[in-house]
């Protein structure tokens, strides 16, 4: 289940908790006081709210996980789409946990990642002097990319983007190894072109 997924009251009661959550991270992240932080989230929060808004999805049930799951047999388009998903390991706990969230949860999820990754790009760039493709190769060592598995704009084969409904697993299994054996997992990484690559060779093993 989602961070706040027990949260089945008002949206406005979502929003406090996601910014009593997430504005402590920005200050940890970033040094940011916390005006500025709670600001930064709430630049975040209304970008969220308005694709949500755009794209249809703000009022999407909250069970919308188990839906899925339940029309997945009779809905030849559920079916395929989910099917993409399970090519890639996803099981139906993983697509309860992310679906069942909230739309903005999701969104916000992902926009904090996507701060993570250009504050380590800006760092790269500015302080240790990277191109772009070789700061771009380092992100792509140090954090997975989600996304459309289809999507080959940017990368391709095993470096594709995963499914989102896999990141919690992926988060668990990264935080373990990291605490476990931190050398051996670097090396691990360092080994395969991207985090994504070697996610996948670690799924194809059952270890994630």
């Amino acid at each position: 289940m989602g961070l706040f997924s027990n949260l089945f009251g008002s949206s406005s009661n979502l929003e406090r908790e996601l910014e009593e959550y997430y504005v402590p991270t920005f200050q940890m992240m970033t040094g940011m006081p916390l005006t500025q932080a709670r600001s930064a989230f709430r630049d975040i929060l209304k970008q969220a709210k308005e694709e949500a808004k755009n794209e249809g999805t703000l009022n999407l049930p909250r069970n919308f996980g188990d839906i899925l799951l339940e029309k997945e047999s009779g809905d030849e388009k559920i079916k395929s789409m989910l099917a993409k998903k399970r090519k890639e390991g996803v099981t139906d706990k993983d697509i309860k946990w992310w679906w069942n969230m909230h739309d903005l949860e999701r969104r916000i999820m992902l926009k904090v990642d996507d701060i993570h990754r250009l504050a380590l790009f800006e760092k790269l760039r500015e302080k240790e002097g990277l191109s772009v493709e070789e700061a771009a190769r380092r992100i792509g060592k140090s954090f997975p990319v989600f996304g459309d598995p289809d999507d080959t704009t940017r990368t391709t084969g095993e470096d594709r983007p995963l499914p989102y409904e896999l990141k919690d697993r992926i988060n668990i299994y990264i935080e373990k190894r990291s605490q476990v054996d931190p050398e051996q997992f670097k090396k691990e990484i360092e080994g395969s072109s991207s985090v994504n690559s070697f996610i996948r060779k670690e799924i194809s093993k059952g270890n994630i």
